[in-house]
């Protein structure tokens, strides 16, 4: 009987965890691989961690490299060693990383040291926005890999600009379609029970480190938020290091406005709160698909954005922290949201065609 391949499904953050389980489900039912899941530890809030990895059904990781998510230059280096010696441990076969995080890189740079292939799936993304840690983690990880999974084709475009095109023995690039819409659809169809009773509603969340960690930006943007809630409520489910960085006053303004300020919430619940919301305001990229996919526009607090197709069809516009604009596009939403969310992102099937192109790589 012929061994099965080892794959090394490599997670640390909450993003991460949501697209690994795709790939985790079909290769748990797949008896010519044999998954070894391994987590950074990045991720600095344990209970948002352990509620991920039970409600989407990834299992217990076998190695957790205990890494904390601390500045940059000291994350990705203590990732690359920690990981090193869990590859010389396990001689996978390949890795497969996701996204554009601390760990994708760390990951793919200890990889790459040992010789072994590496599978990027959301390679090719670009925001143009050389300050984001997360451009640079995405474009030396797309350097550093043997097979990229692109989920659009700009995305293809993106990496034939930068010379990163299909070159047989060297490099491997394909469209999958994205993998966020088979995690959407496997949990639209898990919870359908509605979860939150207000008839109308948007749903916000703030993250990224240049509007938490800028007082002025966070303040802005939450006012806004709040001014807009005087004409529907908003659910705004908080991220820890937003929630460490509310002031005693903007804590006390956000209790006295109709916004519900909730702990994290598991990705199939999330899910459905986008589902039967009126719109939604994010930084994260992943919320703006996963906006999408449930075909509701979406207000992104960024000056930029890596998923551009949703700016052109007009399902997304970029209100950086322009308060005015996030009032003025609320209003207009509530009353003439966009209909027409044209098919941009595959048809939920990017796992099993990823597990596939890997296993067709591994025979040739």
């Amino acid at each position: 009987m012929t061994k099965p391949h080892r794959i090394i499904n490599l997670v640390g953050a909450r993003p991460q965890f949501i697209k690994a389980s795709a790939i985790s489900r079909i290769l748990q039912g797949d008896k010519r691989f044999e998954e070894i899941l391994v987590h950074s530890g990045q991720h600095y809030d344990k209970n948002m961690s352990d509620v991920f990895f039970k409600d989407l059904g990834i299992p217990k990781p076998k190695h957790n490299l205990g890494i904390r998510n601390e500045s940059a230059e000291h994350v990705v280096d203590a990732i690359r060693k920690s990981f090193e010696r869990v590859l010389k441990a396990e001689s996978p076969d390949a890795v497969i990383l996701y996204g554009d995080t601390y760990t994708t890189l760390g990951g793919a740079l200890a990889a790459r040291a040992m010789n072994i292939p590496v599978a990027h799936v959301e390679a090719g993304l670009r925001s143009y926005n050389p300050e984001m840690p997360e451009e640079f983690n995405r474009v030396q990880t797309d350097k550093l890999s043997t097979w990229l999974f692109c989920p659009t084709d700009s995305a293809i475009a993106n990496l034939e600009t930068e010379g990163l095109n299909n070159s047989p023995g060297v490099r491997y690039v394909e469209r999958t379609g994205d993998i966020m819409l088979d995690v959407a659809q496997w949990s639209m169809k898990k919870q359908k029970t509605r979860l939150w009773e207000a008839g109308e509603y948007a749903v916000f969340t703030l993250h990224r480190n240049f509007n938490t960690d800028n007082p002025q930006r966070l303040e802005t943007i939450l006012h806004a938020v709040m001014d807009l809630s005087e004409i529907v409520e908003v659910v705004f489910p908080i991220h820890p290091r937003t929630a460490k960085n509310l002031t005693k006053k903007l804590r006390q303004d956000l209790d006295e406005s109709n916004v519900w300020v909730i702990e994290p919430v598991a990705y199939p619940a999330m899910i459905n709160l986008l589902s039967h919301s009126n719109f939604v305001i994010t930084d994260s990229g992943g919320l703006q698909k996963e906006a999408y996919f449930v075909k509701k526009p979406v207000m992104i607090t960024r000056a930029e954005t890596e998923w551009t197709e949703m700016l052109k069809t007009g399902n997304a516009v970029l209100v950086n922290d322009d308060a005015d604009e996030i009032l003025r596009k609320g209003e207009e939403w509530l009353d003439n949201p966009p209909s027409d969310f044209p098919s941009l992102y595959g048809d939920g099937m990017a796992a099993a065609q990823i597990i596939e192109s890997i296993y067709t790589h591994f025979r040739a």
